[in-house]
């Protein structure tokens, strides 16, 4: 670790044990001490953003997310948390490429010794894995066909794989988000078959050469946009995913696009946006972090140095919006949604976390290395984690 690396703390990583969160009754009632009054944004545009008490929530679930992420990692025993509405239901990490399947695409779809590591058959691999964006699926394939590659493609052996699959009644698509059909643009009845067919269409016109040569993430995202069935948050996805590989190295701080949740999540946020638009209350948030842990008293637990980028922030603005249905039901989104559907259930494969290595931080995590504020209590006279309206 270093004193530049963790937004909010100071103090070097050191091996350690986190201890387990108490066990406690989940309650909705307890009191938390006043924090500061969340801030007018003062920016270059015509009006300040004026912010809402979901901004200061959208903080300090950010780094109650980020010590649940610890605790889990090092084996502490649930409950990992005293929030009560993190304690219940499923959010996702803080940062994004922790979460199990970013981090199975890494480990064991990008970065292969066995498979070849050109940069069509990483592409090939990568966008396989994400249309489909599910484990099962992926293993299902690889334990039909063997090594997954695009010298070997072929469109009726996938299909077969992946027809039967279903006929057994599994699902082979995530639920994370939807994929659009294709049917009109392709021909096909069956989803998987046209989604097959335009991955051989973005390698026929070799796409992953052309990401590969692309100077900016903007560019990555707009050679992925302009295919059929892609649409602007497909593409964002789809473009950072390609940037866990060597294929492309693009700062994460380049350019970002709001999905629909965190649209949501902006709105609940922010009670005027200033002139800003959605992109740049992104940014906002990145580049401000440390000063808002630091006003509301909060040690973010870094991952391992590498401080929150804008696709982390743009996340968390999905999981605050959810959040904000219990925490905050008096805060209104853009749909009108009122619960969290999903609660939270063990995995019960833990996760060696492993992330790509241009990041540099891997070796911290083989050495035991833990940020300071994963584990140490809030210092004294700071603010309550807990937000006074759960």
């Amino acid at each position: 670790m270093t004193k530049t690396g963790t937004p909010c703390g100071r103090k070097r990583g050191r091996p350690a044990k986190i201890p387990a969160a108490t066990s406690r009754t989940l309650e909705f009632d307890y009191s938390a001490a006043a924090a500061p009054a969340a801030p007018m944004i003062i920016s270059s545009h015509l009006a300040p953003a004026k912010t809402t008490a979901v901004y200061d929530s959208y903080w300090r679930f950010a780094a109650e997310r980020q010590r649940i992420f610890y605790r889990r990692a090092l084996g502490s025993p649930w409950p990992w948390t005293d929030n009560p509405v993190m304690a219940v239901f499923k959010f996702t990490n803080a940062y994004r490429a922790s979460d199990r399947v970013s981090q199975y695409l890494i480990r064991h779809v990008i970065y292969r010794e066995d498979l070849p590591t050109s940069i069509d058959e990483v592409v090939f691999r990568i966008l396989l894995f994400k249309l489909f964006n599910k484990i099962e699926t992926w293993e299902k394939l690889e334990g039909a066909l063997g090594s997954v590659t695009f010298a070997d493609y072929r469109f009726e052996h996938y299909d077969a794989v992946l027809t039967r699959a279903m006929v057994e009644g599994h699902r082979i698509y995530s639920a994370a988000y939807i994929m659009p059909p294709g049917s009109s643009a392709f021909g096909h009845k069956a989803k998987h078959q046209n989604h097959l067919k335009l991955l051989e269409m973005m390698m026929a016109q070799s796409l992953p050469q052309k990401l590969a040569s692309a100077h900016t993430m903007q560019r990555g995202f707009e050679l992925l946009r302009a295919y059929p069935t892609i649409g602007d948050f497909l593409a964002y996805q789809f473009v950072t995913d390609v940037n866990y590989s060597e294929v492309t190295n693009f700062s994460e701080m380049d350019f970002v696009i709001p999905g629909p949740g965190a649209r949501d999540g902006l709105r609940k946020c922010f009670a005027d946006t200033g002139g800003l638009s959605d992109a740049e209350l992104i940014r906002l948030m990145a580049d401000r972090q440390e000063q808002e842990c630091a006003r509301l008293g909060l040690e973010f637990p870094s991952l391992w140095g590498r401080p929150l980028q804008l696709i982390d922030c743009q996340n968390l603005f999905c999981e605050v919006d959810k959040y904000a249905r219990v925490a905050h039901p008096e805060a209104a989104g853009l749909t009108g949604r009122t619960r969290i559907k999903q609660k939270f259930a063990a995995q019960a494969q833990p996760i060696e976390f492993w992330y790509p290595p241009k990041w540099g931080i891997n070796d911290r995590i083989a050495a035991g290395a833990v940020p300071n504020e994963a584990f140490e209590p809030t210092r004294p006279g700071a603010a309550n984690t807990q937000d006074e309206s759960v």
